[in-house]
């Protein structure tokens, strides 16, 4: 597709492919080193010629009528309740004014830049230019190489400042100031001891989600227009072999694939991936027998960044899997305002199309930011998100025997210092913070209005996963109960496609709804936050009903399948 609101002499083309950029806010930074993780090393400016390509989000049409069909689409008590929005539709909704696109146009053309790509959704750009020509093009940068480990990336080395007249069309541009995102970090622990009578098990496989959360072996997908996914970040790669071993070993109870259906992306060499080899077992060993896409960005171009790259993604297919579980995130307070409301939006265009996006809640409890002689909560993003639904972790009470729940520790969960508190969330939040007031951190660590996570929860603690033909025990993480979650969502849109209903699409308003049916509730356990002399380590803790460490609980399938297949 060509668009032909823009100048003939720049070349735009859709695609159905991208390796994008992070993000760059509109303002001047004052201390940009500061933003340089601490793991990452400037290796020097690069030459004039380097090529770099940058990502501009430019400004949405009715974004607020957008959030309003979210809401009404997915709310079970509204009368265009699973009426979704094809991405033509949505499209036709946000798409930027031609104003806005005759003022971009221009401003590129105007430094030589001509080679630019959009998507179908007509909100963002890419565009290929030299070193020279981006620092031409916003004022005050300077590109850098910085490398990590095995990887690199380029990114300016100072802030920069764009026209007031082109500010006003523009929610940020990628590529230029941000490091790419951070995997919720898995842990692996040695046992204290181990026990192999009867009734006890040594770590969580398979077979024992499927005994506590009461799946049958005929819970397994059958639908043939089903589908999940998971998306993989940061040169992280699964192996085939290593599914194939995974099934042989913990997947002979109940019918499944051994195979992924579809990768987008190119998979990368070498070694695979803790993470990815976690996410991809899982989420079709719960969702059994589904169809199941991985997502992934080997050979990505230095300047370019994988998560906005897989979010254009979803602005650029038409047919897309209705489950996505990702276990990625970054503290709130390292990321503009700008791009995280601008990412919501691109959240709120998934979901209004009938897509059910799962973030993990994080591994660091309520965080901590340490604010000179202060302390602070530090919340996570996407986690904190009002348009995602956010998984948190448990563990057994008892580490080897299938007993009931209690908090992991690590949990993410908390309150946004962004996002206000919506109102599908605001009746249990509330509730919870008058049942336990006398018992609550101090209100100078967290914004009690904003945005609460997680939404659900789901086992976290000691996983056995295959990687590089080695089964590993003892992982842990929400990277864990993401992806078992989502495909246990994935078996509830199975049964309801079955039944010619609509997937579930935008999980949060239909759960807060159900407050709590379906679902076994934790209340014992506190997630660890800042040590410092006033909270002493310990964050929020469990509670009856809704908490802020692990949702609304964990799922019991049978019912939960139940209540929402109505």
């Amino acid at each position: 597709m060509y668009l032909t609101q823009c100048d003939q002499n720049i070349t735009v083309k859709a695609r159905t492919t991208f390796f994008i950029g992070r993000i760059a806010v509109i303002v001047y930074f004052r201390d940009f080193h500061r933003m340089v993780p601490h793991d990452w090393r400037d290796a020097g400016r690069v030459s004039a010629e380097e090529e770099l390509q940058l990502t501009f989000a430019l400004k949405q049409q009715n974004v607020e009528e957008l959030e309003d069909k979210l809401m009404k689409v997915s709310d079970p008590d509204s009368p265009l309740y699973g009426k979704h929005m094809s991405l033509e539709e949505v499209s036709s909704l946000v798409r930027p004014s031609e104003v806005t696109w005759k003022v971009v146009y221009g401003w590129l053309q105007s430094h030589g830049i001509r080679d630019c790509d959009t998507v179908l959704t007509q909100d963002f750009l890419q565009c290929t230019m030299s070193a020279k020509q981006a620092e031409e093009l916003l004022p005050g940068s300077r590109f850098h190489r910085y490398i990590s480990d095995n990887r690199s990336v380029l990114r300016s080395s100072a802030p920069y400042s764009v026209p007031d007249e082109v500010h006003l069309h523009l929610d940020f541009v990628g590529g230029v100031h941000r490091f790419p995102l951070k995997v919720q970090e898995l842990t692996q622990a040695t046992p204290h001891s181990k026990h192999s009578k009867a009734g006890l098990h040594l770590g969580v496989t398979p077979s024992i989600l499927r005994q506590r959360y009461n799946l049958s072996a005929s819970d397994v997908g059958v639908a043939a227009n089903n589908s999940q996914a998971v998306a993989q970040f940061l040169e992280q790669y699964y192996h085939p072999a290593d599914l194939t071993e995974f099934m042989s070993l913990f997947g002979g109870s109940f019918e499944h694939h051994s195979a992924v259906e579809r990768v987008v992306g190119t998979q990368g060499g070498g070694k695979a991936g803790l993470e990815a080899s976690l996410d991809v077992e899982y989420i079709m060993s719960t969702g059994a027998n589904i169809s199941t896409w991985v997502f992934t960005n080997a050979g990505r171009h230095e300047s370019q960044e994988p998560f906005l790259q897989w979010m254009l993604l979803l602005s650029n297919m038409t047919a897309l899997p209705w489950v996505h579980t990702i276990s990625y995130g970054d503290d709130e307070d390292s990321l503009s305002t700008a791009y995280m409301t601008r990412i919501s939006t691109e959240f709120m265009k998934a979901g209004v199309r009938g897509i059910s996006l799962l973030f993990a809640s994080g591994d660091s409890g309520a965080g901590c930011r340490h604010m000179g002689k202060e302390n602070a909560f530090r919340p996570s993003f996407p986690a904190s998100s009002p348009y995602v639904t956010t998984v948190g972790g448990t563990s057994f009470k008892n580490p080897f025997k299938v007993t009931e729940e209690v908090t992991d520790y690590i949990s993410g969960g908390g309150f946004s210092n962004v996002f206000k508190m919506p109102d599908y969330q605001a009746s249990a939040v509330n509730t919870y913070l008058k049942t336990v007031a006398s018992s609550l951190p101090p209100q100078s660590y967290y914004s009690t209005s904003g945005r609460a996570y997680p939404d659900i929860s789901a086992l976290s603690d000691n996983y056995w996963v295959v990687t590089n033909r080695v089964p590993i025990p003892w992982v842990s993480g929400t990277s864990a109960s993401t992806p078992v979650v989502g495909g246990m969502l994935a078996l509830i849109n199975d049964q309801r496609l079955l039944k010619g209903l609509p997937v579930l699409g935008f999980l949060n308003p239909r759960l807060y709804k159900l407050q709590g049916t379906g679902l076994y509730d934790v209340t014992d356990g506190c997630h660890l936050s800042c040590l410092d002399e006033q909270v002493q380590g310990k964050g929020f803790c469990a509670a009856p009903s809704w908490d802020p460490v692990t949702g609304w609980g964990t799922p019991n399938y049978p019912k939960l399948l139940t209540v929402l297949l109505d």
